[in-house]
């Protein structure tokens, strides 16, 4: 069967979701159309040749519905006959993408497809699709008759089940911070970042969500996020420590794939960065939501006959700290290899688009020291999550 090689991978900046943020005036449309247009731009790859884009979005309203990643396709340019789709796997929906992308090379569908994401959380907030309606159903409240819940109720329950401190947590997210600022200084995202030029604005070019002089000292004045009376009595086990410093901040951002054939890619003259290897998706508890990257890993690996030190570099999602210290914990996954350019507290959690925007860092990680294999896994919304294997070439 042929294998799926990744050519490149490509990013915008991380802008703050909220109105003021630097990418918050740019169309999620045309955030996308960037970053596609960037990807074939510097790679001198012929649109036409792609076979399929598929895009990750989670909140698919508003400026988001209607198939964004097709809009984004005919809005950067490409040929009416390059088709698109949108997917939802939460969180993981770029990763998911990317899975899929991958599995259509391997089994013949595609030479040349593009898989990324977007989410504009400035103009699209999380749970505006939902509309205040009841999403679940009568069957799944009989299931659930107490009710699910949201991630931060499910970041509160996974600190207190795995005993993490207030303390632990705000230590963790300034690692980020200072990882993150550490790599940036250096140059270690320059590659993966392609400006967006805001209408009528600047240029950004820079991560904004980094904060280089954060401190946990300082953090630990922030009050908790979630706090809830009814959760209160429901879970007498949380802590309430969960805040805006220690969980990802709201985010606006895309990015994308170049994913081939080893064939096509050598028939075109393309040097391919790294080869898709294995990839894992798994459900886990829709209640503390989570964890599902700790059963994901542990089955890439089986599957694979990797060890966990075989990995070079892990990229686990920090969508709350308790989240990657937990995965961390059950593992035994070595600190210096853990998220080494900081994570999405520092780094933005553009949900749909976060995906593809880790497999661009993890490329760059295992670049720039020269590693072989790395890990990336993403917790999901509902209770599930996605492990990928990457081999760098």
């Amino acid at each position: 069967m042929p294998h799926a090689v990744i050519v490149d991978a490509v990013r915008t900046p991380s802008g703050r979701g909220k109105p003021g943020g630097a990418l918050s005036q740019v169309h999620p449309v045309d955030l996308f159309a960037g970053t596609l247009r960037a990807l074939v731009s510097r790679n001198d790859l012929d649109p036409a040749l792609v076979d399929d884009v598929i895009g990750g979005c989670v909140t698919q309203s508003g400026r988001q519905s209607v198939n964004v990643t097709r809009n984004a396709v005919l809005a950067a340019g490409f040929p009416v006959e390059v088709p698109a789709t949108t997917i939802d796997r939460q969180c993981g929906s770029s990763q998911q993408a990317v899975a899929f992308a991958a599995q259509g090379v391997i089994a013949g569908a595609y030479d040349i497809v593009i898989a990324g994401g977007v989410e504009s959380m400035s103009s699209t907030p999380i749970g505006q699709a939902q509309g205040g309606a009841d999403a679940s159903g009568p069957l799944l409240h009989e299931r659930y008759p107490d009710g699910l819940v949201h991630q931060g109720i499910s970041a509160e329950l996974v600190a207190a089940r795995w005993g993490f401190s207030r303390r632990q947590l705000d230590e963790y997210a300034a690692r980020s911070h200072e990882r993150a600022a550490r790599a940036r200084d250096a140059g270690g995202f320059d590659r993966e970042i392609v400006p967006v030029q805001v209408p009528g604005g600047p240029l950004v070019d820079r991560d904004e969500t980094v904060r280089a002089a954060t401190t946990a000292d300082g953090l630990a004045s922030l009050p908790a996020a979630f706090r809830d009376a009814q959760f209160c009595a429901r879970f007498p086990e949380i802590r309430w420590s969960i805040t805006a410093g220690n969980a990802s901040p709201l985010t606006d951002g895309a990015s994308a794939v170049l994913i081939m054939s080893e064939e096509a890619a050598a028939r075109h003259g393309f040097t391919p960065r790294a080869r898709f290897h294995a990839s894992r998706v798994v459900g886990s508890d829709p209640i503390e939501m989570l964890t599902g990257i700790i059963p994901a890993t542990r089955q890439i690996l089986e599957r694979t006959g990797l060890s966990l030190d075989d990995i070079d570099a892990f990229e686990v999602n920090e969508a709350f700290a308790p989240v990657p210290l937990a995965w961390q914990h059950d593992l035994g996954a070595s600190d210096e290899r853990l998220n080494p350019k900081g994570g999405a507290i520092a780094l933005g959690h553009p949900l749909g688009a976060s995906g593809t925007k880790l497999l661009a860092t993890l490329i760059g990680q295992l670049e720039d020291t020269g590693g072989r294999w790395g890990l990336q896994t993403m917790c999901e919304g509902g209770g599930m999550a996605n492990a990928t294997i990457i081999e760098r070439l």
